[in-house]
């Protein structure tokens, strides 16, 4: 896989989930992704943003334009310092929450993405990474 760009934002407010928003979507339009697979991505990195504040005190989310071939893709990496998932099936599924949501975070990021996969221990942190191809 080659990494064609690749850029790295802090994840602490709100504010930093519109920006990792808005820096997805640059990427996936750079990507050649057509409007759904945008929103898709984009859908799915504000879930994980928004659980790395909620869940994971802040983090950072890198942001990646990838090549395998021919094949172009985003990847996301959010990760954080927190307190991590102590049951990673049991978070995945629907309607899990720990909050106040409706428990389709993980569920839902895992659905729009083609790639995905979470790294978790308790008090080492939470790294999750999905990738959407065109």
């Amino acid at each position: 896989m080659i990494v064609e760009k690749s850029e790295t934002l802090a994840v602490r407010a709100s504010e930093d989930v519109v920006r990792v928003r808005q820096m997805v979507r640059t990427h996936a339009v750079n990507a050649g992704f057509n409007l759904v697979d945008q929103t898709k991505i984009v859908t799915a990195a504000s879930e994980i943003a928004r659980n790395t504040i909620d869940y994971g005190g802040g983090g950072e989310c890198r942001i990646e334009t990838v090549k395998v071939n021919s094949r172009r893709g985003v990847r996301l990496v959010f990760s954080d310092k927190g307190p991590g998932i102590p049951d990673i099936e049991r978070a995945l599924s629907d309607g899990f929450t720990t909050g106040g949501g409706l428990g389709l975070g993980l569920s839902g990021a895992k659905r729009l993405s083609n790639e995905f996969d979470i790294q978790s221990a308790p008090e080492q942190g939470t790294t999750v990474t999905l990738t959407r191809w065109k």
